[in-house]
């Protein structure tokens, strides 16, 4: 007798951090079992709602936000959201009858899993971070298998549970780094000199681009060149200041669309510390400084730079250091050979391949 198709649920996102790796996860599944159904939830106006359409999967929103961490009348919504997307969550489940729900971190992560556990539905936790947040601590009580990215997760989660499988990251991208003379010319860069990337995400850090526009006669001066993704919101002030220094190895774009071959080009990266981005850069394996951004929930960005920086895998410099130290770090990195290859090899060595193909056979096995 043949067996029926599998409905799994994703549930999760608010950030691209979450969100692409939800993705990646649902289209390995699909390449192992492609009968599966797949259904995404997701919190109402955010990323997920365009992204997961976009991707080809069907997503349903819930109204759930996140819970302020100081005294504030947003509280009194949050928790009429919160029983909202509850009531709503047990629906979707009926209706769907999952075998499975994978929880990726994020508002809507909560309520989905926490009806699958009351309904005795397996779950699967996906934790990008090396910290674990507050609600992934709260449904791995629950949980048949916890996916991490990161070795010592046994702080916050039960031992047994635990599946070290790295994060999901645009293996396609990787796959096609290396093609370094494409790359010289695609951004009319000099190839006889040593490159910095910066990439501070789609949006642009405020305090690496200031970094940049404060010491950017340093760069103009020196013997190497910059390939500089500023952002949108801060690529006008980027590209006045190169333009006005007139120097011809700073190359300012708002976006790099063709990160394979920024990636090859690059010699050292200067990049914030998001999860994905993390994972990403240890699979390129280049020598990387990490500035962290303060801005985001229990300060993971730190954790996250100082579980590689600890095994010597990258250097980290603290947001609130940047403009003073960034620049100088990044010239003396380029100018320390022995360095290069220590951190160089030091991140390959956290690297873990194929993570979207080996939690979607765990899913699968659930």
């Amino acid at each position: 007798m043949k067996q029926k198709n599998k409905n799994i649920i994703i549930s999760g996102g608010g950030t691209g951090g979450h969100i692409f790796p939800a993705i990646s996860i649902a289209n390995a599944i699909k390449e192992i079992e492609p009968e599966t159904n797949i259904l995404f939830v997701g919190a109402l106006g955010k990323i997920e709602m365009d992204k997961v359409p976009a991707a080809g999967y069907k997503i349903i929103g819930l109204p759930v936000a996140g819970l302020q961490r100081r005294l504030t009348v947003k509280n009194i919504s949050f928790i009429f959201k919160l029983i909202s997307s509850l009531r709503k969550s047990k629906k979707i489940i009926k209706d769907f009858k999952p075998n499975v729900v994978v929880g990726v971190g994020g508002y809507a992560s909560g309520p989905v899993l926490r009806m699958a556990n009351k309904k005795g539905i397996p779950t699967l936790i996906q934790e990008q971070n090396s910290y674990a947040g507050i609600t992934n601590k709260l449904l791995a009580k629950k949980a048949q298998k916890i996916c991490v990215a990161y070795e010592g997760m046994e702080r916050y989660f039960p031992q047994e549970k635990i599946i070290l499988t790295g994060n999901p990251v645009r293996q396609d991208l990787l796959e096609k780094i290396g093609n370094k003379d494409e790359a010289i010319s695609h951004f009319d860069l000099d190839k006889n000199k040593k490159t910095i990337l910066v990439v501070g995400g789609s949006l642009g850090a405020r305090t690496i681009n200031e970094s940049i526009i404060g010491d950017i006669a340093k760069i103009g001066n020196s013997e190497f060149q910059i390939l500089w993704q500023t952002g949108k919101y801060y690529y006008d002030d980027a590209k006045k200041s190169a333009a006005e220094t007139k120097f011809e190895n700073v190359k300012v774009l708002d976006f790099i669309t063709r990160m394979d071959l920024a990636y090859s080009v690059a010699d050292i990266i200067i990049s914030r510390a998001g999860a994905g981005t993390i994972s990403e850069l240890c699979l390129v394996g280049k020598p990387v400084i990490l500035i962290p951004s303060p801005n985001v929930a229990e300060d993971h960005q730190t954790k996250n730079a100082m579980a590689l920086s600890n095994k010597n895998a990258a250097i980290m410099i603290k947001d609130i250091e940047a403009r003073e130290k960034l620049i100088d770090a990044a010239l003396g990195l380029l100018n320390n050979q022995e360095q290069l290859k220590s951190l160089s090899e030091n991140i390959k060595g956290m690297a873990l391949r194929d993570s979207a193909k080996i939690i979607a056979e765990e899913v699968l096995k659930l």
